[in-house]
Formats: C-alpha cells, structure tokens, sequence
C-alpha cells in the first residue's frame, strides 16, 4: 500500500471525526499491506485525553495481532503526531509514521520536537511528513473556521 493511499484511509476516518464534532484526525495501522485498524479522535465523545486516533489506532492493531510489539507496521496519520502519540509509537515499536500535515502548535514528529528519530530512545522510526498534507490540511482548518 502507498503511504498516499494509507493517508487517503486515515482521511476518511478523520472525516467521521468531524461529524461526530470532533477534531478531525484519523490513523490507521498498516501491516504488510494489511490495515490491522482505522480509529479517529474521540476525546469530545469519550471525555478521555488520551482518545487520539493514533493512541485507539495502536490499541486496536496491538489487539488483533495479540501483541504489543507492533514491530514492522506504518502508522499513517492525518497529522503530525504530538509527543504522547509518538511516544505510543515507539512504545509500540512501529517500523513507521507517516503523515499529513504539519502541527505547528505540538508537532513530535520535527516539527518542535523529533521523538520518533531520537538516538536516546530505545526504538526509533522512519518518518515521512508531509503526505497529502494540503488535503489533511484543509480538513482541520475547515473544522476550526466552523468551530470558531
């Protein structure tokens, strides 16, 4: 699977999290072309801080492999991943992290910080930003335009 067509799977996710009223990010876990799990933000719903698409997305996969160790699978996200989900992601041991758009405001992926590459951790990732970043883009500030 390409990391386009991955993103284009994680837009549809972020889509239904901007109809249920949430901030519309999606993440799915792919694995040797194979999408373990598709999850979007629920923190609105669920009233949990932790409810990132990426953090329910890494749950799932780790649950339908039956291991935590999520060793060899991309995580594909419509943006950047902040510093909790990328350090889900090497907790996770995730081979990579592909992305959308930028998040100047909590970017862990270069943007302020980048986790997934630093040489102090025990695991590191590949990271490519930036993948149909005008569309994820798009959705998050046609979401915030609407909510302000």
């Amino acid at each position: 699977m390409t990391d386009e067509a991955a993103i284009e799977l994680a837009l549809e996710q972020a889509r239904l999290a901007a109809a249920a009223g949430e901030v519309p990010v999606g993440a799915v876990v792919i694995v040797d072309g194979q999408v373990l799990a598709s999850r979007h933000n629920e923190r609105e719903t669920t009233n949990d801080p932790t409810a990132h698409a990426e953090v329910l997305a890494l749950r799932d996969a780790a649950a339908a492999i039956g291991d935590w160790r999520l060793s060899g699978a991309t995580l594909a996200v419509t943006l950047e991943p902040c510093p909790m989900c990328a350090g889900a992601a090497l907790s996770a041991r995730v081979a990579r992290v592909v992305f959308g758009a930028y998040d100047p405001k909590a970017g862990a992926a270069g943007t302020h910080y980048n986790l997934l590459v630093d040489p102090r951790f025990n695991h590191n990732a590949e990271v490519v930003g930036g993948v149909l970043e005008n569309e994820c883009g798009a959705l998050l500030s046609e979401f915030f335009s609407a909510h302000r």
